[in-house]
């Protein structure tokens, strides 16, 4: 049995439920395979904020009482850290129970560097970089502008095609294990769909990054390449909802969605926590996945944390073309497309023989990105016992 730190950001974006499974996947999923598990979060003066938008105590903090909850369901209600001001105190483990777990511990698993305490990096066995938003570190890094992987002796990236000669992502001369992302299989047992499931996905509209330019080419994000399949539900006969995170200042986008027959739902609502997000999965016939244009453009081979909850759900996932399809079998249960014309088509393959895409969905789920087979990996890998 090994001591694993997850370094992640479930208290800084409390009431996020799909951001928050991303952490509850590999805290759970590494605890099934009998190692000892805590998450280890940090939150900032600026990022608590009470009910009315004004600072509080952490202690006080939305932040904090979201992270208790879900840890405390999840059987984890001992098993977190929450840094504070500047790392000299912890919320949840006190600093010197996480000092002795970092003691312990033969590895952190740092989720795009969230965790930046040197202490706690300091005790740790061996010190892991997990990039689960490939292209943006590396070209910021080959730009010169950031360097996110500083301070960690492995680094791991979702951006499996990295290397390859139609990736663009630069390595940065960097040793990259690659990896998918995990789902716990028996926490997203299939369930019938409800008949009026649509297409169905949880997304921002911009997220934190801006886009880059590298070597002469711009890599954009979620929205511009939404705006190429903005007309998708006029050509198909089913329907489409996304729980979306949009400002409402976004009018020329929020009309184009509805004039084009976009059900908008609200994601404050839809991925309000961990239960309510797998409720909305579950709620949906199928996931329809526009992807972020860093990801499409540098051909990463990213799958989508939520498009393999929608597979393990036995929903079929029509998921834009990363250069995934290299990597998984894709043509029943998961398809791709490239543009509208290979969306629509793929939207009717699905609809056209439901059961069998359903049933495929789970079995790729199952085979692939299986917790138990995706961790046991990583941590060979890793040369983790």
């Amino acid at each position: 049995m090994a001591g694993i730190l997850v370094g992640g950001s479930v208290a800084q974006r409390p009431g996020a439920g799909g951001h928050t499974w991303v952490f509850l996947q590999y805290l759970l999923g590494l605890q099934r395979l009998g190692h000892e598990v805590a998450l280890v979060d940090r939150l900032e003066p600026d990022m608590c904020l009470d009910e009315t938008g004004r600072p509080c105590e952490p202690e006080r903090s939305p932040n904090i009482r979201y992270l208790a909850e879900v840890m405390e369901r999840f059987g984890l209600g001992d098993r977190w850290a929450v840094l504070v001001d500047g790392g000299t105190r912890s919320l949840g483990m006190s600093r010197a129970a996480l000092d002795r777990a970092a003691d312990g511990a033969d590895l952190i698993l740092n989720v795009n560097g969230f965790v930046d305490d040197p202490a706690t990096m300091a005790r740790v066995g061996l010190r892991a970089y997990l990039d689960i938003d490939p292209g943006f570190g590396q070209m910021w890094r080959a730009l010169g502008l950031h360097d996110m992987f500083a301070g960690h002796d492995a680094y791991v990236t979702i951006g499996e095609r990295i290397g390859a000669a139609d990736c663009t992502i630069p390595t940065c001369g960097l040793d990259w294990i690659t990896t998918p992302q995990p789902v716990v299989l028996t926490e997203w047992e299939p369930q019938p769909p409800e008949d009026s499931g649509a297409f169905t996905s949880v997304a921002s509209w911009r997220g934190p990054f801006a886009p880059i330019e590298y070597m002469g080419v711009t890599y954009g994000l979620r929205v511009h390449e939404f705006r190429r399949f903005a007309e998708l539900p006029r050509r198909s006969s089913e329907a489409f909802e996304v729980a979306l995170d949009i400002h409402e200042a976004e009018t020329a986008d929020l009309e184009l969605l509805g004039v084009n027959g976009w059900r908008l739902a609200d994601p404050a609502v839809a991925a309000a926590d961990p239960w309510a997000y797998r409720e909305y999965v579950r709620a949906s016939k199928a996931e329809l996945m526009v992807a972020k244009g860093m990801y499409v453009k540098s051909c990463s081979g990213w799958v989508s944390d939520r498009s393999i909850c929608y597979l393990a759900s036995g929903r079929p996932v029509v998921a834009q073309e990363t250069g995934f399809s290299a990597l998984y079998p894709a043509g029943t249960g998961l398809l791709a497309f490239d543009d509208l014309d290979g969306a629509t088509a793929a939207v009717e393959e699905v609809a056209s023989d439901y059961e069998r895409h359903s049933r495929a969905a789970r079995t790729i789920a199952e085979e692939h990105f299986d917790s138990d087979i995706v961790l046991r990996r990583l941590l060979e890998e890793l040369g983790i016992p």
